[in-house]
């Protein structure tokens, strides 16, 4: 039987990851962070879902750029990034950077990411869960649900509320070229 440490080498890849947990801080596993360069490379082919983007924000200490694949979640015309790991390198990377960062699938665009006060994440989740049309008896959403929020399959705007301020979420403001005069 493996241990904890070689369990979560594979973790995220062979089952799934228990974001459950409350932790100040949660390293993202060794074998999804090797992965991640094929998935930026699929996402910049538009070779994944849509909602699939790579974030590209400097480093807190080095300021060298780092990138990493995420969902972009949208509700009621806005979009959004959730840190299902809670505090992560992306998150504490954004937060430095004052919010500035670059999204991609085939193109990049500069972006500001304003952090969503806890109150206002619950119905950002739910939107996560749902995406791409998931009901709530979809097993990929009771999964997540479960795995990723620690909830129902339905979470309620209450039972969301008791863990949404565990999981930092940003609303993506797009910055518009300026038109030509």
């Amino acid at each position: 039987m493996p241990g904890a440490d070689e369990h979560r080498i594979v973790e995220g890849i062979i089952g799934p990851v228990d974001y459950t947990a409350s932790v100040r801080y949660r390293r993202t596993p060794w074998l999804y962070r090797r992965l991640q360069p094929l998935g930026w490379w699929l996402i910049g082919h538009g070779l994944s879902p849509a909602y699939a983007v790579v974030l590209e924000v400097p480093g807190r200490r080095s300021s060298v750029i780092h990138r990493t694949s995420l969902v972009r979640v949208t509700l009621d015309g806005q979009h959004y990034l959730v840190s299902l790991a809670g505090e992560s390198d992306w998150v504490r990377n954004v937060r430095a950077a004052g919010g500035h960062a670059v999204l991609g699938r085939r193109e990049r665009r500069a972006v500001t990411l304003l952090e969503v006060p806890a109150e206002e994440r619950p119905p950002v989740i739910k939107a996560y869960l749902g995406r791409a049309g998931r009901s709530g008896r979809s097993w990929g959403r009771a999964s997540e649900a479960r795995h990723y929020f620690g909830v129902s399959a339905e979470p309620s705007r209450d039972e969301l509320a008791t863990v949404a301020a565990r999981y930092p979420v940003f609303r993506i403001v797009e910055h518009r070229p300026e038109s030509g005069r």
